[in-house]
């Protein structure tokens, strides 16, 4: 009688999905959305993660054309109960735009890349189907800009949800900092706008969650001139020691403090070097200025460190410096696909108001000179400025975005890959990069305000919640119970 209740349960079970697939299918075909399901042959190509250390098997992947196919796709979706993601580029380190999980229904945005550059007020109308290069390309066309990351191949959505830092956020912000506007896709398909002054708790939500709250279907950005002058550095130095290393970074939190220019912006770069001991060492960047006054800027912080290996000054226009920062990818993201990695990432952010210690980074730079050399992971860490000086990051108020960290010094990213960039990644590698971020941690304060950054999202990250969210969290989930009830818009490390 067990056996028989038991298979009796698994057929209504089964029953039960294959019943949703074919309302599923009904819904979306009624709206004329192209959508692939898992019996269709490219399948398989639609639905890999661009890190693939993860495999998800979603249950469909829509490619809407228009924001009301958005907007049906997710009312057929929520019809189903069934978890509904956006995918704008599909970057995500931890594979959240296939859903975290199986049995989401991926809404990609791929088709909807209409960007509209308004000069009359200087704004731009940005479809979230369009990724950074291309964003890039298009406003220079006009002479414009906004702050971005360096990857061609990010899409804006997820990059403008969660942040979206680049060698010109001291002066211009994040990418969420420049969103004026927004047309966003609520759980029960509802389209709406959302600004400071039509859903204001909508807006302020999205820049800084927005995945959680809705699908953003585009953006209005406040764009800025494209800089006449551009100058892309690069110095390195091979094989540094410990003690090196250490004062690159120490020497780097002093240099912030000076009265630097709100134009210059810069990340440190260590790998492992070719023995125990050692590491490699980049500083890398680009000032937004005039040229020629670059070698006075940075003389101060070159003093501090040995003679570089070589040295790179690549100075032009600066749609140049888009495209040498983003080399060897292109800018027109069109000319060849995506391509992928097996990897595992973590992030931390500093405190401006507490820099890492020097037990901090010693610990820090130690482990990556030996136990960095002994990992069979390809690793790389960066050391990016977001504060200092004239910071533009951090001169925003800290409640007026849902973005938690407005006084960071440095976010440091931890990015391992396994040796050869294909499946299956190394358990060790996980924690290679556990140990690196311990390494600072032990070493400092057990009161230090650190945070870690959602762009380089981390599914195994203790005490998630309040490292990404900060104490806007409570604010989060009730705007997230007000637009999401039932909570359609969930993945790994979202708001609940």
């Amino acid at each position: 009688m067990v056996l028989v209740s038991f298979l009796a349960l698994s057929c209504l079970s089964l029953c039960a999905v294959a019943q949703n697939i074919t309302l599923l299918k009904q819904a979306l075909s009624a709206h004329g959305v192209a959508t692939v399901y898992a019996t269709d042959k490219n399948y398989t190509t639609v639905s890999r993660a661009f890190n693939r250390r993860f495999t998800f098997s979603p249950v469909a992947v829509a490619f809407p054309t228009s924001v009301a196919q958005v907007s049906a796709a997710v009312a057929a979706g929520a019809a189903q109960n069934l978890e509904v993601v956006a995918r704008s580029g599909g970057h995500s380190y931890i594979a959240n735009g296939l859903g975290g999980n199986n049995g989401a229904l991926v809404v990609d945005m791929s088709k909807l890349k209409t960007i509209t550059v308004r000069s009359s007020n200087n704004t731009a109308i940005i479809e979230t189907g369009n990724r950074l290069g291309d964003v890039a390309l298009a406003l220079n066309a006009f002479g414009r800009a906004i702050p971005h990351g360096t990857c061609s191949y990010v899409g804006i959505g997820g990059h403008s949800g969660y942040g979206g830092f680049g060698f010109t956020s001291r002066a211009w912000g994040l990418t969420l900092d420049t969103v004026k506007s927004a047309t966003v896709v609520l759980s029960n398909g509802t389209i709406v706008s959302a600004s400071a002054n039509v859903n204001p708790d909508l807006f302020w939500a999205i820049r800084g969650a927005s995945p959680s709250m809705g699908i953003v279907t585009s953006i209005e950005v406040q764009t800025f001139p494209s800089p006449p002058s551009a100058v892309v550095f690069e110095y390195s130095w091979d094989d540094v020691d410990i003690t090196t290393g250490s004062t690159a970074i120490s020497a780097f939190q002093t240099f912030a403090a000076t009265n630097l220019s709100a134009e210059f912006g810069a990340e440190l770069v260590f790998s492992s070097g070719s023995a125990s001991g050692k590491v490699n060492l980049g500083w890398t960047g680009a000032y937004y200025g005039d040229a020629t006054k670059l070698n006075g800027i940075v003389a101060p912080y070159l003093k501090s460190l040995p003679k570089p290996t070589s040295t790179t000054i690549t100075p032009g226009p600066y749609i140049n410096s888009v495209a040498v920062l983003a080399a060897p990818d292109a800018l027109n993201t069109t000319t060849a696909p995506d391509g992928s990695d097996t990897f595992y990432t973590k992030s931390l952010m500093t405190p401006e108001e507490s820099p890492m210690s020097a037990a901090a980074i010693k610990a820090f730079v130690t482990y990556m000179a030996k136990q960095g050399f002994s990992s069979n992971t390809d690793w790389f860490v960066e050391v990016e400025l977001y504060g200092g000086t004239n910071s533009a990051i951090n001169a925003v108020p800290p409640d007026s975005t849902a973005f938690a960290k407005r006084d960071t010094l440095f976010t440091i990213q931890f990015y391992a890959s396994s040796a050869n960039g294909a499946p299956p990644y190394p358990a060790a590698g996980l924690t290679f990069l556990d140990g690196m971020v311990a390494s600072i941690l032990t070493n400092s304060p057990s009161s230090w305000n650190y945070g870690a950054y959602l762009n380089y999202i981390d599914n195994r990250l203790t005490n998630a919640t309040n490292l990404y969210y900060g104490g806007h969290y409570p604010r989060l989930e009730s705007i997230k119970a007000a637009f999401d009830p039932k909570d359609i818009f969930r993945f790994p490390v979202g708001v609940a």
